[in-house]
């Protein structure tokens, strides 16, 4: 093994080192995909949580102030599109990512809308309707877009294909952040300042609020769910197990009432995930939409 190799190696344990500690929900999920794959989506994560935890409190626990904490986001962007035009980073999260996005054809085109989502964490705390959809593009549909440009990359999709597919993506993505928005509300305004949905506060936080936010999140698990099928089988049945994790806090949340997801957060305990995992490891849950 050439020293490369060995670096490319040590770059890319270290990035599934960060999902295995970060998320048990998408850790977990990974696993089902082939080893390639699964090398894959630890690379993207791995970057996207490390860039997630610059803007969201590690760096100011650090004691760095919002001029530093924005200079170190610029600093992780740069390196990161060098990285993709290099090959190489010093940064073994970066390089391990740079892999991916070299070998899956993910570009800046994901990257650039993703780190612009990021920057907004640092100067917006309330946002409009536009704003909203432009940070949940770029801090979660490019994400899926860039999880899916690894299930394809071996395969020939047509336009059609591609359409639909990139459809589920971005629904999938859309939702995950939604359902995190919902059940972190109370944590976003009380600890980083933030008010994600427009006009939607602690204080505003109804049941029937709550409900249309849940419906929106819905549609976009439906619009998902409606193309998984289409995906490679490994890839299929990981991208179901993550979305079965969200429509089971959709549930949740649901079942709560509105004022006491301010008062803690909903989780889905691991022996139901591990329920859901055997569902459709053994074919009980099929990979298509459901009837409801």
């Amino acid at each position: 093994m050439n020293r490369l190799d060995l670096y490319n190696r040590v770059a890319q344990r270290s990035a599934s080192l960060v999902i295995r500690d970060y998320s048990t929900s998408f850790g977990l999920a990974s696993r089902i995909l082939s080893r390639e794959s699964r090398q894959h989506i630890d690379n993207i994560y791995a970057l996207v949580r490390v860039a997630d935890e610059i803007v969201d409190g590690v760096a100011v626990e650090a004691g760095l102030n919002a001029d530093a904490v924005r200079a170190s986001l610029d600093q992780f962007e740069a390196d990161t599109e060098a990285a993709m035009a290099t090959g190489y980073s010093s940064n073994l999260v970066i390089h391990a990512f740079a892999l991916s996005a070299r070998e899956c054809g993910i570009t800046s085109a994901e990257t650039a809308p993703f780190f612009a989502s990021m920057r907004m964490d640092i100067t917006d705390h309330e946002y409009d309707q536009a704003g909203f959809d432009a940070y949940v593009y770029g801090s979660a549909e490019v994400v899926g877009l860039m999880c899916l440009a690894v299930f394809v990359r071996d395969r020939h999709v047509s336009a059609d294909e591609g359409h639909i597919l990139v459809k589920g993506a971005r629904s999938l993505g859309a939702a995950f952040q939604k359902v995190n928005f919902l059940r972190d509300l109370s944590a976003d305004a009380d600890g980083l300042g933030r008010s994600y949905f427009p006009g939607v506060t602690e204080a505003t936080l109804t049941e029937e609020v709550k409900n249309r936010l849940l419906d929106d999140i819905d549609a976009d698990l439906a619009a998902a769910d409606a193309t998984i099928a289409m995906l490679p089988r490994d890839a299929a049945r990981a991208v179901a197990l993550a979305h079965d994790f969200f429509r089971e806090l959709s549930v949740r949340l649901r079942a709560t009432p509105a004022q006491g997801l301010l008062a803690a957060r909903i989780r889905v305990p691991n022996s139901i995930k591990y329920l859901i995992a055997a569902k459709i490891l053994l074919g009980i849950r099929p990979l298509r939409a459901s009837a409801n």
